[in-house]
Formats: structure tokens, C-alpha cells, sequence
């Protein structure tokens, strides 16, 4: 058996280096690639739909880097909501400056709400794991599914336009204009229930923690319902990557200044300012083995802020804001939007093993294994003074006592698996499970983050 693993591994090395003395086929013109979306959320349904890359390598001079780029997504979820994209990406329409532009709808009748501060606001995994094991145990109403009451209904429309020009070779410019329009409201009952035995309805009498919350004056009347954004970004950034889809050695960093004044047809005026370092090293040349890490840090000028507006994680070019922390884009393994606050410190560690490269119907394809850790907190709190009725101040007494007086790292593990195509068509398998699952049932961070998550999406994570 030893000798088998040996022969195994000298096969995999003596494959790696012949392919990575190969050089990749120059691409020209316009490349497509589709690829169906499957996913499945407890509480949300099966997620199904489709995703269109693509890419103009015009007369591939620029390759593996791209002229242009479109993307397109449509998703639908059984239980009713809905996603939308549409991105482009243009680096020679307007001589000396990339022009970015996209699009972003999304339809969430369940949208996770964990509260603000990270562990300073209590999860109730038992209660939740108590619904859920409802379904095959005693059924009894009172054990009802309980993870509802971290949901709340949310829409989003995302419009923007970004441009950026260069100041010297890696030096650049970024200007651009970010519209955005909430609507925020309680979890739709009907829709949270719909399928669900008697015995799992999630009943009328039960509060969720969105009510509870505006209930507590910690979400005010001004914000609980949403509204729009409209905003100014400015910023820097420092980019010498060897290529932007897998990059594999170089350096990104970018400054943004965010500002959506009331006389620009904000609702909720807010300053916001963010910091980026992503760097990547080559451990082992041509690809074969690269370490990159992120730190980013997410921040709030002044004392006050939206709350629709706090859970992302800044993003200029052609794509969207990911909305964070927690989830593929920011932390994965973690619960989405566990990590909430004024300002918000996010770190990612990784290492990229690409094992085997080759052409297949004049594509260059190749696979990929990767190791990571990610990590996020909250560095300034959200304030979290009660501002309710005294009626429902015990309430609120005995809800902040579960939890910490401050938030601390939140942590995750995991591994992945890439299918990469051209260089830029990327298809991405990971599974992120948090630290603190695995620490001992005493400990009071044990569930505070879930139980982690597998995640089939598109390129890296940076």
C-alpha cells in the first residue's frame, strides 16, 4: 500500500511538472461559460437557476487578463425568493480608463438577522436544534422550527458605475456612484410556513428578533423599513497582480471613501470608509503553489449608520458590495450577517494548490485544491442601549445577559476544491466550518456561528 501511494504521488508531481512547463493556449475572441446554479437554504428552499461568464479576449494580447467581461445570474429559491445580476466589465471602451457597471436585485422572504456586535448578541443554537429535531422527535408544538426568528423580509436593488484610471503602472484612481434601495419588514409568516407540519408552524405569538429588536428602540422607526442610499465612492488602488482571475503573485490594495449625503437623496445620511490588503505569494512557481491572505477592514465615520447599509463588505469594479459577514464572499462557514457593527475588521488566509493542468478542446483547464482559514469581528459597536417602553425592559434584560459585553474573532476552517478555465472562468467548491463548533459545550462561544456550510459557487474568493 505504501509503495502504491509513493507511485501515486511521484505520478502527480511528474504530471505537475510536465504541465506546468506546458504553455497555455493564447485565447482570442469571446468565451462562454454557463453553468447551473443548486444550492438549498432550510428555511428559504432549493435554489436553482443559471450563470452566464462572458469573456472578449479581443486579439488575446492581453490574456489571460480579458478586454471584457459580462455576467449574468438568475436564481430562484422553492419558498419564493428571488436573485438577479447583471455586471459588465470594460477595460478599452473609454481610452485610459476601466469602466465597471452592475445590477443587483434580490428578493429574500427569509433573510438572516442575528443582531448587532457579534457575541455580544446571544444565538439560541439549542433552541434552533431543538426545532429542527422536532421534525423526527416527540412533534410538539412548543418545540416548534425556531430558526425563523433570526429572519426578517428584505429587498435589495443595487445600481452603480465605477471608473478607474491609472496615476502611474500600478497606482490607480477609483470613482464611482452606488445607488442602492432597501425595503425591510418582518418575516412573512405565511411564506416561512408554507410546507411545514402543524406541529413546526412558526406561530404569530413568537416575536422575532427584528421585532424584538424595534421593539427595544435598537432598530429606530426611521430605518426599520428601509429606504434609499445614494452615494459618491472615491478611493486608491495599488494592483500589481500577475493576472486578476488566479493570481498567483503581486499586490492589491485599495482605499474607499464612501458618502451618501441627504442632498444626494439619501434617506439615512452615512459616512463609511474601507481598507483592503490582498497579497500573493508564489511559494512554488507556474502556478503550482501560491499563499494568499486578505485583511479588510469596514468603517464608520461619526457614531451612526443605517443598519441595512452595515453588513458589507465594499467592492468596487464590476461587481457588487458582498454582503457579509459570513457566507462564500466573506466568511465562509459562518452564518451570514453574524457579524454586524459600525466598524469591522475581516481577515482570510489561504493556500492554492493547483495539481494538474492541461488543454481540452482548445480550453486551458485546470484543477485546484485549496486550504484556508477566515476570520471577522466587530472593532466598534453598533449601540445597543435600550430605547423601548419599560414594559419590555426585563425582556430586554434577560436577552443581553446571554450574551458578551464585547465581541471577539470569530473564526473558520476549511477546504475547497477549483475548476479553472482560461484563467478566469472559475468554478468554486468549499466547506468552511467555524472554531467554535468545536469547542467544548461549555465555552460560551460553542454554536454562537453555526455549523458550518458547503458553498458551490464562481472564481476565488479575492
Amino acid at each position: 500500500m505504501r509503495k502504491q501511494l509513493l507511485s501515486l504521488a511521484a505520478l502527480i508531481l511528474a504530471g505537475q511538472f510536465c504541465f506546468g512547463q506546458k504553455k497555455d493556449i493564447i485565447k482570442t475572441g469571446y468565451n462562454f461559460g454557463p453553468l447551473p446554479v443548486v444550492a438549498f437554504d432550510a428555511d428559504k428552499g432549493f435554489q436553482y437557476g443559471a450563470l452566464l461568464n462572458v469573456f472578449n479576449y479581443g486579439d488575446g494580447s492581453n490574456y489571460p487578463n480579458y478586454d471584457s467581461k459580462m455576467y449574468l445570474e438568475a436564481s430562484f429559491f422553492t419558498k419564493g425568493s428571488q436573485l438577479y445580476v447583471l455586471s459588465y466589465d470594460n477595460k478599452s471602451l473609454i481610452p485610459g480608463v476601466r469602466w465597471s457597471s452592475a445590477i443587483f436585485t434580490t428578493i429574500d422572504k427569509a433573510m438572516d438577522f442575528y443582531g448587532f456586535n457579534g457575541y455580544q448578541s446571544y444565538y439560541d443554537h439549542e433552541r434552533v436544534a431543538l426545532g429542527k429535531a422536532n421534525k423526527k422527535g416527540a412533534q410538539s408544538p412548543e418545540n416548534f422550527i425556531y430558526s425563523p426568528y433570526y429572519r426578517y423580509g428584505r429587498v435589495q436593488v443595487i445600481a452603480k458605475s465605477d471608473f478607474i484610471g491609472t496615476i502611474t503602472d500600478n497606482l490607480k484612481w477609483e470613482l464611482g456612484y452606488h445607488f442602492s434601495y432597501f425595503k425591510v419588514n418582518a418575516v412573512n409568516r405565511e411564506s416561512i410556513n408554507k410546507g411545514k407540519d402543524d406541529f413546526n408552524l412558526f406561530p404569530d405569538s413568537q416575536p422575532t428578533l427584528y421585532e424584538q429588536y424595534r421593539k427595544w428602540g435598537l432598530i429606530s422607526d426611521d430605518e426599520a423599513e428601509g429606504g434609499i442610499s445614494s452615494s459618491v465612492r472615491m478611493g486608491l488602488v495599488y494592483d500589481s497582480r500577475d493576472k486578476e482571475g488566479a493570481p498567483t503573485r503581486g499586490i492589491w490594495a485599495e482605499t474607499h471613501l464612501s458618502a451618501a449625503p441627504k442632498w444626494l437623496g439619501t434617506k439615512n445620511p452615512f459616512y463609511r470608509y474601507s481598507l483592503t490588503f490582498r497579497q500573493y505569494i508564489p511559494f512554488i512557481p507556474n502556478d503550482v503553489l501560491t499563499f494568499a491572505y486578505r485583511i479588510n477592514y469596514e468603517g464608520t465615520i461619526g457614531s451612526s449608520a443605517p443598519m441595512y447599509v452595515l453588513p458589507y463588505m465594499t467592492v468596487m469594479g464590476d461587481f457588487y458590495d458582498r454582503d457579509g459577514m459570513g457566507g462564500y464572499r466573506t466568511v465562509r462557514g459562518m452564518m451570514r450577517d453574524r457579524v454586524v457593527g459600525l466598524d469591522m475588521a475581516t481577515a482570510t488566509a489561504e493556500l492554492r494548490w493547483r495539481f494538474v493542468r492541461f488543454p481540452l478542446f482548445n480550453q486551458n483547464i485546470a484543477f485546484g485544491l485549496n486550504m484556508f482559514s477566515d476570520a471577522s469581528m466587530v472593532t466598534r459597536g453598533r449601540d445597543m442601549t435600550f430605547r423601548g417602553d419599560a414594559a419590555d425592559k426585563a425582556e430586554y434584560d434577560r436577552y443581553m445577559a446571554l450574551g458578551l459585553e464585547s465581541d471577539r474573532p470569530h473564526v473558520t476552517v476549511g477546504a475547497g476544491l477549483r475548476f479553472i478555465m482560461n484563467e478566469n472562468f472559475i468554478v468554486a467548491f468549499d466547506y468552511g466550518a467555524p472554531v467554535s463548533r468545536f469547542l467544548p459545550k461549555t465555552s460560551p462561544l460553542y454554536g454562537q456561528d453555526g455549523n458550518g456550510a458547503f458553498y458551490i459557487n464562481t472564481g476565488f474568493l479575492f
